[in-house]
């Protein structure tokens, strides 16, 4: 067994916050394999396409341990305007599952991980002054050759107008580059909530009222838009043309939703819950590869980042090929921190 196999990852029995509070250190020793070829994320110069999604970098400690394992874009996960705890146990439970291309489905657990998981946590956030504190400490440690996302969600209160929802958005994306952010990531797609912050990828019109504001609030910052999974490809187009003003990169799939059920009883009160892994990895490509076509046709110079179901580097490959810039891995690097090395190996071997 070789050391990068006994590396510490998150423990699914536990609870957000004594993942939060219990971050590896970054291991010592590591060599961290070269990538050819010339990379960016939203324009920014990169070693190479390899990013972290926000759902595993809990804080800083865990930015920090993933970048030593060959992560080259990290992105803090998605924060708030003020504090929210983190969904009851089970956050991750193991699914089986088809490869899925519809948010039709009702998924039954299981008890061994077989590359799929419904995801539980509805974004908690520890409160401003201290993810902000965390992120400038977080920029002062991480290596200068990578890159610092912060993920940002509203946090709307009830009877809030569409312009309070947009303003809580631009008022921590705000704080994030002024912690030290390098780019800013609004999260427009939860699916394990019902309220607007977790949708607004399904409404056009009410995303670029927000992503505007967003613009606005952050200046010449790289901007992503976290999307969710469209059932119907027709209506990608309305939420590209919506969005492309403002935004520089669309980053997707970030999930896709069905309902779970255990032993005939419906899991999370039945409501439909993210599903992440190996059963979403085709419908995500081809989305992927659905809005690299409309940027073309259309003339934008967004870019895409894909997501969804990489465990390999022929998985990365599958999406630089749909037209994606770079990728953001989650469920992997959950289960097996160092399976960013074995990728940029694979990688190096390959010669690209």
């Amino acid at each position: 067994m070789t050391a990068t196999q006994l590396l510490p990852r998150y423990d699914l029995s536990q609870t957000y916050r004594w993942n939060y509070d219990h971050a590896p250190s970054p291991p010592d020793g590591i060599e961290i394999p070269r990538v050819a070829g010339n990379w960016t994320y939203c324009g920014l110069p990169v070693a190479s396409p390899l990013g972290i999604a926000a759902g595993p970098l809990l804080n800083g400690r865990w930015i920090l341990y993933y970048a030593a394992l060959g992560f080259d874009i990290l992105t803090y996960k998605t924060v708030r305007s003020r504090a929210r705890e983190c969904y009851p146990l089970p956050n991750l439970q193991p699914v089986a599952a088809p490869p899925l291309h519809d948010s039709k489905h009702t998924l039954p657990t299981i008890d061994a991980m077989q590359g799929t998981w419904a995801i539980s946590f509805g974004m908690p956030s520890m409160s401003p002054d201290i993810w902000r504190a965390d992120i400038e400490r977080t920029k002062c440690h991480l290596p200068k050759e990578k890159l610092l996302s912060v993920s940002v969600v509203a946090s709307p209160k009830p009877g809030w107008s569409l312009h309070q929802l947009a303003a809580d958005f631009a008022l921590c994306a705000r704080w994030a580059v002024t912690s030290g952010a390098d780019c800013i990531e609004t999260n427009f797609s939860c699916p394990n909530v019902s309220s607007a912050d977790g949708q607004l990828y399904q409404q056009p019109a009410s995303a670029a009222v927000v992503a505007e504001q967003v613009r606005a609030a952050i200046g010449n910052t790289p901007y992503l838009i976290k999307i969710g999974y469209f059932d119907d490809p027709l209506h990608c187009a309305g939420l590209l043309d919506a969005v492309a003003p403002f935004a520089n990169a669309l980053a997707m799939t970030n999930c896709i939703s069905a309902r779970v059920d255990r032993d005939d009883a419906m899991l999370f009160d039945g409501q439909p819950r993210g599903i992440g892994g190996e059963a979403i990895r085709a419908a995500s490509i081809a989305q992927a590869r659905i809005f690299s076509e409309l940027v073309r046709e259309r003339g934008y110079s967004t870019k895409i980042i894909g997501g969804g179901g990489i465990f390999s580097a022929a998985d990365v490959q599958a999406y630089l090929n749909a037209g994606a810039e770079a990728v953001q891995l989650a469920t992997a690097p959950m289960l097996a921190p160092e399976v960013g090395l074995g990728i940029r190996r694979q990688m190096m071997a390959e010669g690209g």
